[in-house]
C-alpha cells in the first residue's frame, strides 16, 4: 500500500469483532456497531507515541473512511486516538 498520512494523522484498519455472542447467538452485520479499535498501518511524520503495527482504540465519530486496494481504512487525527492496546 502506498499511502502516507500527513501531519499528525494515522491510517488505521478496523479490527472486526466476533460475530457471535458468548451464548452462541449470531449477530447480523446490520445490527453490529463498527469496531472502535484497529491496527495502525501508517503514521504521519509529526506523530509521536504510536507506530505502525500498534493496536489502538479511537473515538467513535473520529476519522475519515477511505478505500485503498479494496479495503476500507480510517484516517484519524492523533487526537482521536484514545490509547494503545498492549
Amino acid at each position: 500500500m502506498n499511502f502516507q498520512p500527513l501531519g499528525k494523522r494515522v491510517l488505521v484498519e478496523r479490527v472486526e469483532e466476533t460475530k457471535t455472542t458468548a451464548s452462541g447467538i449470531i449477530i447480523p452485520d446490520n445490527a453490529k456497531e463498527k469496531p472502535l479499535s484497529g491496527e495502525v498501518k501508517a503514521v504521519g511524520a509529526e506523530v509521536e507515541g504510536v507506530k505502525t503495527g500498534d493496536k489502538v482504540v479511537f473515538a467513535k465519530y473520529g476519522g475519515t473512511e477511505i478505500n485503498l486496494e479494496d479495503k476500507t481504512y480510517l484516517v484519524l487525527n492523533i487526537d482521536d486516538v484514545l490509547g494503545v492496546i498492549k
